[in-house]
């Protein structure tokens, strides 16, 4: 069986016996992905490059001693906790970034399947944090920030005042800003 059609996990049990082949093969798989994410979110092709290879190093480096179950998940969440980490450093908050996560991308080229897999994967991380927060102040996040109604629509909605509103938008984004600061840690 050729090394390049097995699934990550195999490839990753090879590399934890030292098998730099099979090191490569996963290297290729998944570092144009990473490199296109750090892209998006550092808008800076050379350090989104250096992230990515420094986290490939450490792979190499710590192959022994890290106990893998998922390697695409855990090299992507790796790839996200790099990319925080930097933009925390420069005092950058990522939040800015996922509210805008749709504009502009800086003249980086990312396939429309690309873009689907960073859209996913940015809607699982929000539904996460969302499920934290109280149905109702969850409710009014959705409605405001994807649906795009102004707070005036949702209290009409929803049958409360516009000050309710703003308080739970206000609240459910300080609850998301200190889940990424703490998860960016």
């Amino acid at each position: 069986m050729k090394k390049s059609s097995l699934s990550d996990q195999g490839l990753w049990a090879e590399v934890t016996a030292g098998d730099s082949s099979a090191f490569v093969i996963l290297y290729n798989r998944h570092w144009s992905k990473l490199y296109q994410t750090a892209c998006f979110y550092l808008k800076d092709k050379s350090l989104a490059e250096e992230i990515v290879h420094d986290i490939y190093v450490v792979l190499w480096d710590r192959r022994a001693f890290l106990k893998i179950e998922n390697f695409k998940s855990y090299i992507h969440v790796t790839a996200r906790y790099h990319v925080f980490k930097k933009l925390k450093a420069a005092k950058i908050c990522p939040i800015d970034y996922v509210e805008t996560y749709t504009e502009n991308t800086s003249g980086i080229i990312i396939s429309e399947t690309t873009e689907k897999l960073l859209q996913e994967d940015f809607e699982t991380e929000l539904k996460a944090y969302l499920e934290n927060l109280p149905k109702r102040c969850a409710e009014i996040f959705l409605l405001s920030r994807v649906e795009n109604l102004s707070n005036s629509e949702i209290a009409k909605l929803l049958g409360i005042s516009k000050f309710t509103v703003e308080n739970q938008i206000t609240h459910a984004l300080k609850y998301i800003r200190t889940r990424i600061n703490l998860k960016s840690a």
